[in-house]
């Protein structure tokens, strides 16, 4: 049996978080007394992941020392996540992989669900979305995406605009899984794009075109337990507060 990876997305600034130049990576915030990197290291751990890969950019050195395998994205300042995924390209041709934004915390259940997936690529969503978005955005329409999946739970709309609720079946968490196959797949609907684009691009809009070429299905795992993505100092006071 092949070992269970998951590499964690930490190249970024988080600017909208910073406080000035000795800024910390978004995975060392501290939240509720516990780093979120080592809430990421326990979930993925006991969810069954067996090695943790961090591709890291911005602020590497305080990386340096984590029981982690080091990937490491020098574009991080004009490139965005698909590019960071990119340079963990050795360990996505290889095998299975779980792959977690570094800025959210969740539960082991809902890696589980991703490690026991039988489909090439599959990601989590917020079935209870909305509480989390009417406490973060006056508007929750501001920021949340069209998120829709059909009656037997794959994936048919994500990351587009929404403009209303009707669009949004939950919200994706930024916790997914890739095999080999569907790694592939992925680079070939990412070279879809303008080259001028390539760089620019969130994961979520290279899923929705791996949807609209019908290559491969997204399975979609509905998750009702505790996570949070933390992007402001808000976020940190509110979900500061939920967990104390």
């Amino acid at each position: 049996i092949k070992m269970v990876r998951a590499i964690i997305l930490a190249a970024g600034r988080g600017r909208r978080l910073d406080d000035g130049a000795n800024a910390l990576p978004k995975c060392l915030i501290t939240l509720a007394g516990r780093r979120l990197l080592d809430r990421q290291i326990e979930s993925l751990s006991i969810g069954g992941v067996d090695e943790i890969g961090i591709v890291t950019g911005y602020g590497a050195a305080h990386l340096a020392q984590e029981p982690l395998f080091p990937f490491h994205n020098s574009r991080w300042e004009d490139t965005d996540m698909v590019t960071s995924l990119e340079c963990a390209s050795r360990w996505l041709e290889d095998s299975a992989c779980i792959v977690s934004y570094s800025d959210i915390f969740y539960e082991s259940t809902a890696v589980a669900t991703l490690v026991q997936s039988l489909d090439d690529l599959a990601i989590t969503f917020d079935t209870q979305w909305l509480d989390q978005w009417q406490a973060r955005f006056i508007d929750p329409l501001s920021d949340a995406e069209t998120f829709r999946c059909d009656d037997s739970g794959y994936l048919t709309e994500i990351g587009n605009q929404a403009h209303s609720l009707s669009e949004i079946h939950g919200q994706y968490m930024g916790l997914l899984r890739f095999t080999p196959t569907s790694w592939r797949e992925f680079l070939r609907a990412r070279s879809s794009f303008s080259t001028k684009n390539q760089n620019a691009l969130h994961i979520t809009a290279v899923l929705n075109r791996i949807i609209e070429l019908g290559s491969v299905r997204i399975r979609a795992f509905p998750y009702s337990g505790i996570w949070g993505e933390i992007d402001t100092p808000d976020d940190l006071l509110l979900f500061q507060d939920r967990m104390s």
